[in-house]
């Protein structure tokens, strides 16, 4: 269970669970080739996974005086988990991670790709060790990397299959991905900043210089409540442009009561926020937002073929 915690295990079944909805539940419900088979997919997976979990531990070995005072309950390394062990375990989860990342790169003949894998790993290093001390550098970051575990499918999914024949429905799917790459970034965005605050006791005994750090607590939960409104706009747009615009009613209704609903409570509560408590609620109702964000790809491939039935 200490392992578990260890790399979060959370939110690795999180980052696993929207890549195979963007396989099972998108790519192989269209009537295209894919690079991968299904087994080499998940082999794509749990080379993310593993990379992100590596992500996890280094941080926690470098976040050890900070979460004895903000998680002083979650503290792993160091208690449970001796510091070597902790870095053992980093370098078998990177080492093993990056393996299968060089293995898929030369199963779709594209041996440079293995350098993604390599690049993320040593940007999670650089993070835990000097990017997170940066005012809102570390934020956009991470953000940046969990969004690009979707550009990824595309990279490795769809780029290779690509033909004369495929290259205009191939350029709309990729398109596709992309729109929730940059969802997927908007909602980590803020949530990092949520988590900041959260957690602006510790950093600041600690010397970091986050947002909240810099500017106060209370302005940096006005400016979330101002940045909120950024995904909000961008949802109703794309709610209107495509969904609505497409005959998708029941992608449409789905995306307002399950994401846009709650991404509008999401920036009222933002605004009332004041303490460790509240900003901890918040960043869990990003998740589900997220969540519910990514599973509405598998709305919009059924309202799709339901329409094309009928």
């Amino acid at each position: 269970m200490n392992f578990l915690k260890l790399i979060r295990y959370q939110n690795l079944l999180l980052l696993a669970f929207m890549q195979l909805v963007f396989r099972f539940g998108f790519l192989k419900m269209q009537n295209i080739p894919l690079a991968l088979n299904d087994w080499q997919y998940l082999l794509l997976v749990l080379s993310t996974v593993l990379i992100a979990a590596a992500g996890y531990v280094i941080n926690n070995i470098f976040d050890q005086d900070t979460d004895l005072e903000n998680k002083p309950n979650n503290l792993i390394v160091g208690r449970s988990i001796s510091e070597t062990s902790a870095y053992n375990i980093y370098a078998v989860l990177n080492v093993t991670g990056v393996a299968i990342g060089f293995y898929l790169s030369n199963v779709i003949y594209k041996p440079g790709f293995a350098s993604i894998f390599i690049l993320i790993a040593s940007t999670l290093y650089i993070y835990a060790t000097s990017l997170k001390q940066m005012l809102l550098v570390g934020n956009f970051v991470v953000a940046l990397l969990l969004s690009f575990s979707v550009v990824i499918i595309g990279i490795f999914d769809l780029y290779p299959a690509i033909t004369s024949k495929n290259q205009q429905i191939m350029a709309v799917l990729f398109s596709i991905l992309l729109d929730y790459a940059v969802f997927a970034f908007l909602i980590n965005f803020l949530r990092e900043i949520i988590k900041d605050l959260e957690d602006i006791n510790g950093d600041s005994n600690q010397g970091m210089k986050t947002l909240p750090i810099i500017i106060g607590a209370k302005r940096t939960s006005k400016l979330v409540f101002a940045l909120s409104f950024i995904p909000i706009i961008s949802l109703l747009v794309y709610i209107k442009n495509y969904f609505m615009a497409n005959n998708l009613q029941f992608a449409a209704l789905y995306s307002i009561v399950f994401v846009l609903a709650p991404l509008i409570y999401f920036s009222i509560k933002s605004w009332e926020s004041k303490n460790k408590k509240d900003f901890h609620k918040l960043s869990i109702l990003l998740k589900w937002i997220l969540l519910f964000g990514i599973l509405s790809i598998v709305i919009i491939t059924l309202n799709i073929k339901y329409n094309a039935s009928k």
